[in-house]
This record gives structure tokens, sequence and C-alpha cells, in this order.
């Protein structure tokens, strides 16, 4: 056996209520009062974001130094990739998982980045590695030794093990530790040799890890992204989907949680997932707060890129009704179109200002958080490899200035108008597009907090959709195309919409019961 044969067997958690209440009508906040929180969060590369020192690596100074710009932009709150200490560039093999990297400054800077955060109104979750360790942590560097407590901290190799056999990421599961052949001398990481995976069988383990999340949580920050989440358990081609290994992943998950709830019972837990369908990330939502929507960035991609909506209305509807099955009547969802991982969205597009337009207007108009990428909303591009997903966030024109990151060049695809500075003195920019379209979402709260149903459409190069609070709906419609496209408004059993409330660009307008928008246009109607 690859671990040992205990089950977990733990009470499931009763599910977090979303926060931010139900609301109807657009409205002002009243008197000083600071507006809703759009629901909206902005994920950062720490070492690429800013730089206050002059090594030309980001640090956490550096975020504290922009969180101006980020409640201008309308995120309520940020996701922080690896912040622990970490011989390499990305921090995905942690070697010391109460540590902060020094090169990104110390537990005083990260506090009072967390105080100044909240001042604010803006959220902190930071990324929680928490499948693996790295193989110069101090745990693994003692389970070396067959005679330590800690050797049953990771999973080791026998007489029995296919050591040639892959992973279920696809890489080689199984990992010498030396030149010594024996197999009890192999170790399973299922990402990277640098990353062996911890047991989760082993008490000790989960007790750590527990902690590990609570001392966090008593620094301040609001939650986690959990790294690799369905791998706890899922580590070979063969246990995707096995029964056994779902249920003790959903095991340990709810103990997860009700350990960090001792802490902070409104800690928010977004999981990394990846599924292709909605099926299979909807029973994640009985032990997380959010899983990442893998296969809906795909789709929202694909129908910005051809022009088409390919049916994403009625594949939300299915969406969220799987997911209301599990999760209650908020429906709880993290869309996104891009990550550190993946290509980013405007090189998906292939540089097509008008597509990547239109895939943010539909993100952002979508029930859930969105998350957007740091430099998404400026139209920065970059493919694999991973460093290149990561490159420096422009702040100037010049790449030369002060702040400007410099531990890798960026790509002259993301040059001097692809900035903070050129954008914001643009009115007509991509920037400006989505400072509009999160601050939609505060003051309309069907956007943020509403139900959804799919609306029908006119025409395959539109895609529509009601957003419902209790006291009010709004009728969402996305013009994918280049041409102006029509469409009737009088359908029987819809609500009547008369008035155009929002659109991110003129033109829009209803004539006897027909809505016109104009090309690669969005509106929101009452």
């Amino acid at each position: 056996m690859f671990r040992r044969p205990h089950f977990l067997v733990f009470a499931l958690l009763a599910l977090l209520a979303m926060p931010g209440a139900m609301q109807a009508t657009p409205t002002s906040a009243p008197g000083n009062a600071p507006p809703p929180a759009s629901g909206v969060w902005y994920e950062i590369f720490v070492r690429s974001f800013y730089d206050t020192n002059g090594d030309g690596i980001g640090d956490l100074n550096g975020v504290t130094a922009k969180l101006d710009y980020l409640k201008s932009l309308g995120v309520s709150g940020i996701w922080l990739m690896p912040i622990n200490p970490s011989p390499s560039y990305h921090g995905y093999d942690v070697t010391d998982y109460y540590g902060i990297n020094p090169q990104y400054g110390t537990l005083a800077d990260f506090r009072h980045l967390l105080a100044e955060a909240h001042q604010r109104g803006i959220k902190v979750i930071i990324d929680m590695v928490i499948n693996h360790s790295g193989n110069e942590n101090r745990w693994f560097k003692a389970a070396l030794d067959p005679d330590s407590p800690y050797h049953d901290w990771y999973t080791w190799a026998n007489k029995y093990t296919d050591l040639a056999s892959d992973s279920v990421t696809g890489t080689t599961a199984w990992h010498a530790t030396g030149k010594q052949s024996a197999p009890e001398t192999y170790y399973l990481g299922i990402f990277a040799p640098t990353m062996p995976d911890l047991n989760y069988d082993n008490p000790a383990v989960r007790a750590e890890m527990i902690k590990v999340g609570q001392f966090w949580l008593k620094q301040g920050v609001d939650g986690f992204r959990l790294d690799a989440a369905r791998h706890i358990y899922e580590n070979f081609p063969w246990e995707v989907d096995d029964p056994v290994a779902q249920a003790k992943n959903f095991a340990w998950w709810n103990a997860y949680h009700r350990g960090l709830d001792i802490v902070n019972p409104h800690a928010y837990l977004v999981g990394e997932v990846t599924r292709d369908y909605a099926t299979e990330l909807a029973p994640w939502l009985k032990p997380l707060d959010a899983v990442f929507n893998f296969p809906l960035a795909k789709q929202l991609i694909a129908a910005a890129a051809s022009e088409r909506n390919l049916g994403l209305g009625p594949t939300l509807d299915r969406t969220y009704a799987a997911y209301a099955a599990v999760g209650g009547a908020a429906i709880k969802d993290a869309p996104f179109l891009s990550n550190h991982d993946q290509d980013r969205v405007m090189s998906q597009l292939d540089d097509n200002a008008q597509h990547m337009r239109t895939a943010a207007a539909m993100l952002l108009t979508l029930p859930g958080e969105p998350y957007i990428y740091y430099g998404e909303e400026l139209g920065t591009q970059g493919r694999k490899p991973d460093p290149d997903l990561r490159q420096p966030m422009r702040w100037q024109r010049s790449s030369t200035a002060q702040g400007e990151t410099t531990w890798e060049a960026g790509s002259p695809a993301n040059g001097a108008a692809v900035s903070v500075e050129a954008e914001q003195a643009d009115p007509h920019s991509l920037l400006h597009l989505y400072t509009r379209l999160i601050h939609w979402r505060s003051e309309i709260p069907a956007l943020r907090d509403g139900g959804f149903h799919a609306y029908p459409e006119a025409s395959d190069h539109l895609v529509a959709w009601e957003r419902t609070a209790p006291h009010g709906t709004v009728l969402v419609v996305h013009n994918l195309s280049g041409q102006t496209q029509s469409m009737a408004l009088d359908v029987p059993g819809e609500p009547h919409f008369t008035r155009v409330l929002k659109q991110t660009g003129p033109g829009a307008a209803i004539h006897a019961g027909m809505l016109s928008v104009p090309a690669y246009t969005s509106v929101v109607l009452q």
C-alpha cells in the first residue's frame, strides 16, 4: 500500500453563508458609508508586482503600496501566490510553513499589509501549498532517516511498487532519494521531485497542517486558496473518480475546515480542483466554500473567440443547478479566465482586444466571486513556459521606472502601452473597462448577489442572462460579434425589461419591444 489504510471519519461542516446581503435595485451608499463590496478577487504574484527596495523583486511592501490602485479598480479581495520561504522563484516548494520568504519581506511587513488592506475593505487570502512540501523542508530532510518520526510524514515505495508508474498529473510519480536503488528509498511526488507529497493518512500531518492554517488566520488572513486540493488522495490515474479516494479527500477537507473554524468561523476556502465538468466540481462545495470553475473559463474564452454563444447560457443553467443541489441557494462559484498556470487570456485570444473586452464583460456579470489574474486588466500577454505567464506587472510606460520588477525580462508584447500609466490616461482602455465592470457589481446588487437564469437569445451571436435579487431583476446581454444584433424583449413568461441601465459602449436602444445592441457591446437592462 502506498498509504496506511486508515480511514478518516469526520462529521460534515455546516456550509458557510455567502457574504453580502441580497439587495435588489441599484443604490448609492448612504452618507459616507463605503459602497458594497464587488465580490471580485485579484490574484497577485508578489515577485512580479511592485518592488520597494530596488532589488528587482516584488515584495509585500510593494503590494501595500498598490492597495489604493486595487481599491480604485474595485476589487474586494486579493489572493497572494505563495509567500513562504522557498528555493524556487514560484514558491510552490515550501521550506517553512510558518515563515515569510525573505525576498518578499518580514512577518511584520505582512501584518502591515493585512492591516492596510482591511482598512480599505480589501480581504486577503494566501496560497496554502498543502498537498506537498518542498524537498528542502526540514520535515523532509528528517524523513530521509527511516527511524525518524518524520519518515511517515511522506509516502514511500515498497517492493510491490511500480516505480515507473506515472502520477495523475502525467509526471513521474516516484523519485529516488539518492543513488540507492532500493524501492524503500523512493518517495511519492506527483508534481516534481522537489515537491514530495505529504502523507495525510498520518494523524500528525493532519494536525500540523491544521495548525499551520490556524497560525495564518491568527495573523489576520481571511482564508486560503488551496493548491492541488483534489490531490490529497488522488495521486494516480486509477484514483480519479474512485469513491474511496474522493471520500477521504472530503473527510480531510471537512476536518480542515472545522479546525480553521476554531480560529475564524468565517475563513474563506477556495480550492484548486482541476476537473472538466461542473458536475465533477459540485461535490467539492460541501467541504469548501468555492472551487475554481475551470470548465467555465474554457467556455467563456471559446465563446469570445468564436463570437458565438456556443450554448453558454443553458450550460450555465445546468452548472448552477448542479451547484445548488449540494451548496444551497446562494451560487458558490469562483469563475475566472486564466491564472498563473495557463496562457494569459489576451494570448489565448490572439491579442484581439474586442474579444478580450467581451470575455471580461461576461466574466464580471456572472454569479459567484470572480477572479482576475494580475495584469489581466491591462491585456498583458504571456504563453508557457510558466515564467512567461508570471512576468512583471507594468506600472509605468518605462520598464526601468522606480518600482518596476526586473527579476525576469518582460515580453516585447507587453510594451509601454500595456501599462497602468498608459491605460489610466486612455478613457477607452481595457483598464477602464475592467474598472467600470467591477464597479457595476458594487452598484447593482443583482449582479453581485443575484440568482441566474439563461434568457432566450435572438441569434447565436448573443448571450443573455437574468440576474435576480429579492426585489428586482436585471437582464445582461452581450453582443459577441462585430455587427449590431437585435433580440426581442417580449418573451412570454419573462420579466418586462424597458430601460438600458448600463452599457459598455454607446448606442444600445429599446424600441417596440426589441433591443438593439451594437458590435462587441454589453448592456444591463432593468
